[in-house]
């Protein structure tokens, strides 16, 4: 599937980057815990599909439990617009409502049972692949 350049950002700007995937995306709508409270819906990338375009200095990392993923939000608004999944350490996990309008033709959203993270985590390893 050919990709595109989407651009995204959190709520005041300051933080801005792009993402190559697909215009018809697939994105994991998880149930756990921070997921669930901060209505994240992810499109997992490899790390060479991600830039980072302005912000780096803006963004403050938050960790919990295993520590592996590393949460990051814009220390002016609050947004976490992406972040590395503990899932995929090797990529990252864009926001889908971070993302600017015009670029995303179709959405298809798969639940995945985050609060059994143990038994599902391994079934998204590949979302980062190239």
């Amino acid at each position: 599937m050919e990709k595109i350049t989407h651009s995204g950002g959190c709520h005041c700007g300051a933080v801005r980057f792009t993402v190559r995937a697909p215009a018809r995306i697939t994105v994991q709508h998880c149930n756990c815990s921070i997921c669930s409270k901060t209505g994240f819906m992810h499109l997992l990338v490899p790390a060479a599909d991600f830039s980072l375009l302005s912000g780096a200095s803006q963004l403050q990392t938050y960790t919990f439990n295993t520590g592996v993923a590393k949460h990051l939000f814009c220390t002016v608004c609050g947004v976490k617009s992406f972040y590395v999944p503990r899932s995929n350490p090797d990529g990252f996990s864009v926001n889908l409502r971070c993302l600017d309008s015009g670029t995303v033709e179709q959405v298809t959203v798969e639940d995945f049972d985050g609060l059994n993270w143990e038994r599902h985590g391994a079934s998204l390893a590949h979302l980062s692949h190239s």
